[in-house]
């Protein structure tokens, strides 16, 4: 029987992974949003490639929230499936896409603004993963730990990102952007692996 401590430090962790989950849902919501009107107006595989990515952190996030209401092995290995087919669909899309611009010598239209944005994204992705992955371990939470991975990848596809745009806006390299898109699909296809074949 677990004493009264450990039963508050039990609830204190959950509030606190909760709490993780809702900031990296409002932030994603607002940045698709952002990313939307960045990447379309740019013609950047790189930027949409990111909001798609941001919009499976959404749905990771959801899925966690769902899986600290009531842990369970089955809710949790359900749980961490879904997050991997997120990623295998990703990946597929922007594999393409990549393909498609590199192809036909696509030359992205990239801004300031949308450097900006990744790398304050970048910032407060990579704290949010550490408080996930402490939270996670903490509580013994797969789930939670999973998806503070996918944040922490959430932040280093910011920096590839922002790398790519970067080289493209100030030094003309139009390549850059779609193989910033190929970056993500690299970071989402090993995530999906480590998720169906841990």
């Amino acid at each position: 029987m677990r004493s009264s401590g450990a039963v508050d430090t039990q609830v204190v962790l959950l509030r606190r992974g909760r709490r993780l989950e809702y900031v990296t849902l409002g932030w994603n919501v607002f940045g698709v949003a952002i990313l939307a009107v960045l990447g379309v107006a740019a013609s950047s595989v790189a930027l949409i490639g990111f909001g798609l990515d941001s919009l499976i952190e959404i749905g990771a996030s959801t899925v966690v929230l769902w899986e600290l209401s009531g842990t369970g092995e089955a809710r949790q290995h359900r749980a961490l499936r879904l997050i991997g087919v997120a990623f295998v669909a990703l990946a597929a899309y922007l594999s393409v896409q990549s393909t498609v611009a590199l192809a036909s010598n696509h030359h992205a239209s990239p801004s300031v603004a949308g450097i900006v944005w990744t790398g304050v994204t970048a910032v407060v992705m990579f704290a949010l993963a550490f408080g996930k992955g402490r939270t996670g371990r903490a509580l013994g939470n797969p789930v939670l730990v999973t998806e503070g991975r996918v944040t922490l990848i959430d932040g280093l596809l910011a920096v590839a990102v922002l790398v790519g745009v970067a080289l493209d806006l100030f030094l003309g390299w139009w390549w850059a952007d779609p193989l910033a898109g190929y970056v993500i699909v690299y970071y989402a296809v090993r995530e999906a692996i480590h998720i169906f074949r841990p």
